[in-house]
């Protein structure tokens, strides 16, 4: 069976060239790959999971105080049974967390990135959850640039791109399955909507990556590894370059379904103001422009919510 890679980061900085050219490759075929050497402290990792298991382990009532109708889980909580991947019948086994970036003051995105709430039942989620947040964030820039490396673009083309983008971290619970009769499944089948997306967890069984000849692949990256994948908005700004590919998480086998999994995903967005427009460089005679019909960031994100059932 083909393997999905897991490359070091650090050799961006000394054997650049190379590892450029391994990155573009792994995502043109993937849409994933594994980033280790990445530099994030494991006592930051841990602490991060410590606090959000925390978290949920409270009693729904109190979970409950952080939802906010209305919103589509922009912050706060989100509860079970709501998500629901595009064409499934059943909605996730999950419930999760949004945390998004904190603004300037005065900020022009205010109106569509509310402020984040934090648990006070909980007082270090705040620190562990942003600090993670923010080293996630600094990571998918680096990713990113050699990413724009790849298809001939400066290297830092996507900075200026993605500095206030509406990024969201996302600590997400699945609870142990008791019943073998539950017809869904942790997460269904489904690709991301942002640029990026940064997985730190990655190490417990269950995600599955649909491979090109149609063959679901575990993923199951080592306890260092961050699995960094491709979402639809990098593959329609460039025309399916970089694929956005199905991926899902699948309930395990035997006992190991009576474990509760957890994982946090940090979805890295582009400015909610900015056109995606398909790249030139990305377009020729062979691959036309699949999407001639630019659209802002945060319209897409918003037609893309309403799909899954969050708006």
């Amino acid at each position: 069976m083909n393997r999905i890679p897991s490359l070091d980061i650090r050799r961006f900085d000394h054997d650049r060239a190379a590892f450029v050219a391994e990155l573009g490759a792994a995502y043109r075929e993937w849409g994933f790959c594994g980033i280790h050497g990445h530099g994030l402290s494991p006592a930051l990792i841990d602490g991060a999971y410590a606090a959000f298991k925390r978290f949920f382990a409270l009693p729904l009532a109190n979970k409950l105080h952080y939802q906010v109708p209305g919103t589509g889980g922009a912050r706060g909580y989100t509860p079970f049974g709501i998500e629901t991947a595009k064409d499934s019948q059943y909605p996730d086994l999950k419930e999760f967390w949004h945390i998004g970036r904190e603004l300037p003051a005065g900020s022009k995105y205010a109106a569509v990135m509310p402020p984040n709430l934090w648990p006070s039942e909980v007082p270090e989620f705040k620190p562990f959850g942003y600090g993670l947040y923010q080293a996630l964030d600094s990571l998918g820039d680096r990713v990113l640039s050699a990413l724009a490396l790849h298809i001939g673009l400066p290297e830092h083309f996507f900075a200026d791109k993605t500095e206030f983008g509406n990024s969201i971290l996302r600590p997400i619970h699945y609870p142990p399955i008791t019943s073998p009769e539950i017809p869904n499944v942790r997460a269904g089948a489904h690709e991301d909507i942002n640029l990026i997306t940064l997985l730190v967890g990655a190490s417990a069984a269950g995600l599955e990556v649909l491979s090109r000849s149609g063959e679901w692949v575990p993923f199951t990256a080592e306890a260092d590894t961050i699995v960094v994948n491709i979402g639809d908005m990098l593959q329609r700004l460039t025309n399916h370059v970089y694929p956005s590919t199905t991926h899902r998480v699948v309930n395990p086998p035997g006992e190991a379904a009576r474990q509760p999994r957890y994982s946090v995903p940090f979805f890295l967005h582009l400015n909610p103001d900015y056109l995606i427009e398909t790249l030139p460089s990305c377009v020729d005679a062979e691959h036309p422009d699949r999407y001639p019909t630019p659209i802002t960031a945060n319209d897409y994100l918003m037609e893309r919510l309403r799909e899954i059932k969050l708006v």
